[in-house]
């Protein structure tokens, strides 16, 4: 089964003549990534539905073997009770016709004030949404990470609707001090959360927030090689997800991690040596 490799995001300002080509239309960063990465997170999502015009144009910018994978708008995960927010969360899906062969998985990440009460919602919600969708959750409430009742329920739930716990490993981004304003940033907004490492689906996914400094993730990203290569030998579709402080690097760190793997990315600017002048 694959891996699927990718980035938090498409396009980034540090990028042109690094990871993309210099001279493109932000429109157009999408189809150099895909050149290198088979899969993204769709972040864009949380914040708005994307409209049909701009899901076909990606459609076309991306090969058949490449999987979007979009966060449940805001709407859904993060107002009001899940249980009330089925509909808006069916009416998402079929917005995404156009990508639904190369849809990934659906991420519904939730905030730290959805606690253990939305259990039962988050039930329902699973079951009401089509079995055919590959599912993720990331929850960042305290009980779900105290192995206590709440977190046996939650894995319960996710183990019986087949969906995937999202792992999140935040550690190698707070553990320097915020030296910079990127990473003063990141420790700000990424949650840090306990990295509980549990497979509860078939498309187990982890999310990496690493430092900008990139020998610096050396030490957190090896132990995980072990665990991505058991869940791909499980006939396991795996989703990794890189990112750093400020995903200027991100790029680089996820090409280290794949070739660690055995699985080399495409080679792009960004990995080659600085040229070296002629002595003549």
């Amino acid at each position: 089964m694959p891996l699927y490799l990718g980035l938090s995001q498409w396009s980034h300002a540090g990028w042109p003549g690094n990871l993309l080509s210099r001279g493109l239309k932000t429109t157009e960063h999408l189809s150099d990534y895909a050149r290198v990465f088979n899969t993204v997170e769709g972040n864009t999502s949380f914040y708005g539905v994307p409209d049909t015009q701009s899901l076909t144009r990606w459609e076309a910018m991306t090969g058949d073997d490449f999987r979007f994978t979009f966060k449940f708008p805001s709407t859904v995960s993060h107002q009001g009770r899940l249980a009330d927010n089925i509909a808006t969360a069916q009416a998402f899906l079929d917005q995404l016709t156009p990508l639904h062969h190369k849809l990934g998985m659906l991420m519904l990440q939730l905030p730290a004030a959805t606690g253990p009460e939305q259990l039962d919602g988050l039930a329902q919600l699973l079951d009401a949404l089509p079995n055919t969708v590959e599912m993720g959750v990331e929850v960042r409430h305290p009980a779900f990470f105290a192995k206590g009742e709440a977190e046996r329920r939650l894995n319960r739930l996710l183990l019986e609707q087949g969906a995937n716990r999202i792992i999140m490993d935040s550690r190698p981004v707070f553990a320097v001090a915020p030296t910079t304003p990127a990473l003063a940033d990141a420790q700000q907004k990424k949650p840090r959360v306990p990295v509980h490492i549990i497979s509860t689906g078939q498309s187990p996914m982890v999310r990496f927030i690493g430092n900008p400094n990139l020998s610096a993730n050396t030490p957190f990203w090896q132990p995980w090689l072990p665990r991505l290569r058991g869940w791909l030998n499980e006939g396991k579709s795996v989703y990794l997800f890189v990112h750093t402080a400020d995903n200027v690097e991100a790029p680089v760190l996820a090409a280290t991690i794949a070739e660690a793997l055995d699985c080399p990315l495409p080679a792009f600017p960004g990995q080659e040596p600085e040229p070296q002048g002629s002595l003549f």
